[in-house]
């Protein structure tokens, strides 16, 4: 089953705790919030729009703009962006009345899905992780990415031929570099405040105070025993595969799914199978412990 969505016809809008948060909302069923990941232009909507209708045919599917993204407001960040944004996306699970949510979240959203789980498991049922930071951790591929490199360049110089550059370290199939993609993308990212509030937001990963309050997550890996799906492009520039491999080895309770042929958009260039191995993570009944 899939469901019609649009754009407009999925947006909401709410005061949450005097942050003004967008998201889009599609489905019945288990609340499951899929949170996007931290590209210039990227929102809810470019993120997971074709998604959707899939997940909206089985779940209550929400998708917010996380804080500083699309159309929902940056707060003051005296913490690492991703544990901010983890506990902004707690308020706005008190502002929906959700005890509690599967999640998907799509790098930086991983990674805030995985400090939500971390603060207050009892908020995360399951959760899915796709070329997340925050529990992964760099191996042997070289420090910063190239996808974080073309991504600084983007930032330093909004070029569209920048944009480009960073958009080819996103996927494995090149031809999915569209024009049009790649004028959506640039509209965004030029639109008035999107770049100074990316640079607030990684600024905030980065900054020496802010990072000398902050236990790393995947230090904690161990603690973590939300059940975890981890799904991984094999050709991912941006987060590069062998970082999923940390995880994978001391989480209590993981799985990891490896796509061949795919970079860093999983939900972009694997779509069917995406959404296939998800939706059978998320529905499956956990085994009791000792079974």
């Amino acid at each position: 089953m899939t469901t019609t969505a649009t754009y407009e016809s999925t947006r909401v809008s709410k005061d949450v705790g005097g942050l003004g948060f967008s998201y889009h909302e599609a489905g019945e069923g288990e609340p499951l919030l899929m949170l996007h990941g931290s590209g210039p232009g990227v929102s809810a909507w470019t993120n997971f729009r074709d998604n959707l209708p899939h997940f909206a045919g089985r779940f209550r599917a929400i998708m917010p703009d996380l804080p500083g993204f699309g159309a929902t407001e940056l707060p003051d960040l005296d913490e690492v962006y991703p544990v901010a944004a983890a506990r902004w996306i707690s308020r706005l699970m008190d502002t929906l009345g959700l005890d509690s949510a599967y999640f998907v979240g799509n790098s930086m959203g991983g990674a805030v899905a995985a400090e939500l789980a971390a603060l207050e498991p009892a908020r995360v049922r399951k959760m899915v992780l796709m070329g997340s930071g925050g529990l992964s951790m760099n191996t042997f591929a070289p420090e910063p990415s190239e996808g974080f490199k073309r991504l600084g360049e983007f930032l330093a110089d909004p070029t569209r031929e920048r944009m480009i550059g960073w958009i080819r370290t996103m996927v494995y199939d090149h031809t999915l570099i569209t024009d049009e993609l790649v004028d959506e993308r640039m509209r965004n990212a030029l639109a008035p405040g999107v770049i100074p509030r990316m640079q607030a937001i990684f600024g905030s990963m980065f900054d020496p105070k802010r990072k000398a309050g902050y236990t790393p997550l995947w230090t904690k890996a161990a603690s973590v025993a939300t059940p975890t799906l981890m799904v991984w492009g094999r050709d991912d520039r941006m987060l590069p595969y062998d970082q999923a491999h940390f995880a994978n080895r001391h989480m209590p309770d993981v799985e990891l799914h490896t796509f061949a042929r795919c970079g860093h958009w999983v939900q972009v260039e694997r779509k069917t199978d995406f959404e296939r191995v998800v939706t059978e993570f998320l529905t499956r009944e956990s085994p009791e412990v000792g079974n």
